[in-house]
């Protein structure tokens, strides 16, 4: 099989990379001009899969140009929707309808175009919608529109419609809806920067809980839907609920230093993120706690995987042993 890989220098990316050149199959990645590279190269060297970098066909794509996704999608037999753009900051809001959601009706639009026979979508379980507190959510929740879904689910939610407009159209295609993804990567990006703060000494945790799931597995079941008679279904990609103490810990204890030790507050996270806001607006950065992120922390959300497990027969990693190889990763490239 010949597949393309959007977003192939990104966490979830690189490793649906890595495990379709493992079957020996044919991949052609994208990548932009900020794209770096020193990433995929150090996770293939952490696998011990260094010499499989040379069958990486790298190709430069601009998502929001189409011309260019309709080139690059072409003679294509699978492709493998990851890339995304993952912010709670106002800021980037614009940039997040333009990658998440017009991006991803490109990317349907070439593969109806080229006649690809099967989209696998990487999606998140923000996409489902959040409606307050100690809620449980599956694949038959409908989305409904509330002030507890940030931005970043909005547009994940509208490029999940894109997918099922190419459905309708005659699309083969599957989505998938991980939880936080825990996995190998430069610990300044997306939800690796969590390992970031805790081994240089983070001492508070919220006091909320959250699916999470190893990077592995969502590379692994994408792959394996995307190979199976599966089409036109969701599926949620969620290990364990767990809280957040809970993977502080554990986080702590893989690094080696001393855990997160005390509850943050409802007030206190509105005192930090509004400091965070402030400080962002001189400094011109985009705030790593905001309002949306701060909501989503004290909330208790737990997530069903019992779809996936019962189509596929799927065994997950635990959430230890998700930090445990993104830990070792971060000791070695830190």
């Amino acid at each position: 099989m010949r597949n393309l890989v959007t977003g192939a220098t990104g966490l979830v990316g690189m490793h649906v990379v890595l495990d379709l050149l493992k079957k020996d199959e044919i991949v052609k990645a994208t990548f932009t001009k900020n794209s770096n590279f020193d990433y995929i190269n150090n996770l293939f060297a952490f696998y011990n899969k260094k010499t499989l970098l040379k069958k990486i066909e790298w190709v430069e794509m601009d998502i929001e140009d189409v011309t260019q996704v309709y080139h690059q999608i072409n003679e294509v037999d699978h492709v493998y929707h990851c890339a995304a753009i993952v912010s709670f900051s106002k800021k980037q809001r614009i940039k997040m309808q333009n990658i998440n959601i017009k991006g991803t009706a490109n990317i349907v639009n070439a593969c109806i175009e080229n006649k690809v026979k099967k989209l696998g979508f990487i999606s998140s379980v923000a996409a489902i919608g959040r409606k307050g507190n100690n809620n449980i959510y599956s694949e038959k929740n409908s989305w409904v529109d509330s002030s507890d879904n940030s931005y970043y689910a909005i547009s994940k939610h509208k490029a999940e419609n894109e997918i099922w407009r190419g459905i309708q159209e005659g699309l083969d295609a599957v989505i998938t809806n991980p939880g936080i993804i825990i996995g190998p990567s430069n610990w300044d990006r997306s939800s690796t920067s969590l390992f970031k703060k805790i081994y240089y000494g983070l001492s508070y945790f919220p006091n909320g809980s959250n699916g999470f799931v190893d990077v592995r597995d969502v590379s692994k079941s994408i792959i394996e839907l995307v190979n199976s008679k599966v089409s036109g279904g969701r599926y949620i990609v969620v290990s364990e609920n767990i809280t957040y103490e809970s993977v502080f810990k554990i986080i702590a204890n893989n690094l080696k230093v001393k855990y997160p030790h005390k509850i943050a507050t409802k007030n206190l996270l509105s005192i930090v993120w509004r400091l965070e806001a402030i400080k962002c607006f001189f400094t011109k950065k985009n705030p790593q706690i905001t309002k949306e992120t701060v909501r989503t922390s004290i909330q208790k959300n737990d997530y069903l995987n019992d779809k996936i497990i019962k189509q596929l027969n799927y065994k997950f990693n635990s959430v230890e042993e998700a930090i445990e190889n993104a830990s070792n990763y971060i000791l070695e490239f830190k």
